[in-house]
């Protein structure tokens, strides 16, 4: 059923650490000249140096809220939506608006969702349900996310694929600016969830038992099994998602997808019937960036004026789990 919620992208805010070239990546792990390109799609993305999860998306928070003309007095809720994190304990939201300008001033609570590259997408929806006007009017949504740093170097498919990025979103109950999200789902097709995987540093594999091993404790991404899983799964979700609305996929004008992989994007071009230049891409410009991806790419839709206000725009996408899920917002 469409829940046809009142929800309003006030405003965005992104930060990137150092941008890295394929040129410089291939020289690096000494990968064949072109290859980065050719098979995984990207040219650049973003590394940190000094960086960790709090900074980046405290520097991206205080950029959506300078955007908003808010501060964090303003804020009902903080809410990380994202899939790496600073520690184990305590949880990434509380970190972030510790780390931010006046974090210790004002008292939002703060929650975290981790869907991995669908937390964006679930932090959306969730916020859809509790924005009342009353007790949550506005929310602050962050995606800080930091892959470098579990890629194993010996594979050439992940090393060259992922980038670290934040963005943050200001969302508001708005109801007579006419934004609402529309419809929000995810659904989870639990034969693929080890398809993705960092087996070590959890509870099944502790470091106390289990010390560092790059092969263990870097992530693991079967590619071929993801795709064929996606090509049978992604119409399966969008006939169930769209079964009660009076939309389908090709409706929006914008449709922004998790950049998941070269092949990936090719996937979903080809299982529905679209304009050229409907679906948005910067796969080639940052990468995959976990749950960042798909705000980047929606932020940077919004600054190019690719995305105007009362536009129809769908976010959709896949992650670990195995799980398929969107939003269908009017902006």
């Amino acid at each position: 059923m469409s829940s046809k919620r009142p929800l309003k992208i006030l405003s965005m805010g992104k930060y990137l650490p150092r941008q890295v070239l394929s040129v410089e990546l291939e020289e690096r792990l000494s990968i064949p000249k072109g290859w980065a390109v050719k098979y995984s799609g990207v040219e650049a993305r973003h590394h940190v140096s000094f960086e960790h999860n709090d900074y980046m998306g405290a520097r991206a928070a205080e950029n959506a809220l300078e955007k908003a003309g808010l501060s964090l007095k303003d804020i009902d809720m903080i809410l990380y939506a994202g899939g790496t994190f600073d520690y184990a304990i305590p949880n990434q939201a509380s970190l972030i608006k510790n780390e931010m300008q006046d974090g210790n001033l004002f008292h939002p609570e703060c929650v975290d969702i981790d869907c991995t590259c669908l937390s964006f997408i679930a932090a959306l929806n969730f916020s859809s349900n509790v924005l009342d006007g009353e007790q949550y009017r506005t929310i602050l949504l962050i995606s800080s996310e930091i892959s470098s740093k579990h890629l194993n170097p010996n594979n050439w498919e992940t090393s060259t694929l992922f980038g670290d990025a934040a963005v943050a979103a200001v969302v508001t109950h708005s109801p007579e600016s006419g934004a609402q999200l529309i419809k929000g789902g995810i659904r989870t097709y639990s034969q693929g969830v080890l398809n993705t995987v960092i087996k070590g540093g959890g509870l099944k594999n502790p470091f106390s038992t289990h010390p560092y091993d790059v092969e263990l404790h870097s992530f693991q991404m079967e590619g071929r099994q993801l795709l064929k899983l996606a090509r049978q799964k992604i119409p399966e979700f969008m006939n169930w998602f769209f079964k009660d609305i009076d939309y389908t996929f090709e409706s929006a004008p914008v449709i922004i997808p998790h950049q998941a992989s070269k092949m990936g994007m090719v996937l979903t071009e080809s299982l529905f019937n679209l304009q050229p230049g409907q679906m948005k891409s910067t796969l080639k410009e940052y990468g995959n960036c976990i749950a960042a991806s798909i705000p980047l790419t929606l932020h940077d839709c919004i600054e190019k004026g690719e995305l105007q206000r009362g536009d129809l725009c769908m976010l959709s996408g896949t992650s670990a789990g195995f799980s398929v899920g969107a939003s269908l917002l009017i902006y």
